[in-house]
């Protein structure tokens, strides 16, 4: 399928870093036992996470306040955008998502509706840094479902396809096999044109 607009575009977060004691943008603390639970909830999600301590805690929160406002405001609001499109894929009557994948969307955004989470949403500056770490370390279990999601969204934007749900879907699904279908045979065609060449075993002789 096409790449979409729910695919991440940007740089990762600098994830994994272990601080300089001397930086003096490492500035928070958070009991251990609420990142263990963090930690836990990110491991149902993706199991291929890496692990959440307080020390890469420390390293993102203290990248994130060295950053300008503006800054600090693009990298927070490019990743909470993604976060109601993934909201969107879960509630759109239209898209056929498994129930394991509903299941772990649900958990997911139960997580970002919580007002008191790892960093309470209130917090300066900090507040919504954990939302954006939780969906950016799960991203990969839900990126294929997202794409496929994104591109059938721009599908029916486009091309406004009849019928229910089904028969929306399907229409999305055989154009895009039509499409798939005739760009393997452009590269089929362009490959023979170049794999057919004969060079001829005649000695040419030039007559002035």
């Amino acid at each position: 399928m096409r790449a979409s607009a729910l695919t991440p575009d940007y740089a990762p977060l600098p994830f994994g870093r272990v601080p300089d004691s001397t930086d003096p943008g490492a500035r928070i603390s958070i009991p251990s036992d609420a990142i263990a639970q963090f930690d836990a909830v990110l491991h149902e999600l993706n199991p291929d996470a890496p692990r959440v301590d307080q020390a890469r805690l420390q390293a993102l929160a203290g990248w994130l306040m060295r950053l300008s406002p503006q800054e600090a405001h693009d990298v927070l609001e490019l990743r909470l955008t993604r976060i109601e499109q993934l909201r969107a894929l879960l509630v759109d009557p239209d898209w056929d998502a498994d129930a394991a994948m509903r299941a772990r969307l649900g958990k997911l955004l139960s997580y970002f509706d919580r007002a008191e989470d790892l960093i309470a949403d209130s917090t300066p500056a900090l507040g919504l840094l954990d939302d954006v770490l939780m969906f950016e370390l799960a991203w990969p279990v839900f990126e294929a479902e997202a794409v496929e999601y994104g591109d059938f969204c721009d599908y029916r934007a486009s091309e406004h396809p009849g019928g229910d749900a089904p028969a929306q879907r399907a229409a999305w699904l055989n154009d895009r096999l039509a499409e798939l279908a005739l760009l393997r045979h452009h590269a089929r065609v362009h490959d023979s044109h170049y794999a057919d060449v004969h060079v001829p075993d005649t000695t040419f002789r030039v007559v002035w």
